[in-house]
């Protein structure tokens, strides 16, 4: 079995859209699981520059799947004891939601693998 490491990683601006509506954080930070291939997400690491709560949202086919909060002007390294397996053919990305009009950057670093 070949192993991949994949990440999806940088530092992005963002502007908050609501506390209840994520929005793409970047068209950079989404993948595509090939067919045939299964994917795994073991960590995440983020940093916020701004003064409030953000939180970034892993979504899988634009469906919520893990929430990543970060406090204000702080940072967070989760690693996932509990590793789901994604399918061929599906879309990972990451989302971000923050109070309206919070303006910032974001460190984000999801690692994976597939296999």
């Amino acid at each position: 079995m070949i192993i991949q490491n994949l990440f999806l990683q940088g530092i992005y601006h963002f502007e908050g859209a609501g506390l209840d509506k994520p929005v793409p954080l970047h068209a950079e930070l989404a993948h595509f699981v090939p067919d045939g291939v299964i994917n795994q997400t073991l960590y995440f690491r983020g940093g916020n520059s701004s003064p409030e709560l953000i939180t970034v949202v892993l979504m899988r086919d634009r469906t919520p799947i893990r929430y990543f909060p970060i406090g204000a002007k702080n940072d967070v390294h989760i690693p996932l004891r509990v590793v789901e397996d994604t399918e061929g053919g599906s879309v990972i990305e990451l989302f971000i939601v923050a109070p309206i009009g919070i303006r910032g950057y974001v460190v984000v670093d999801l690692g994976m693998v597939e296999h």
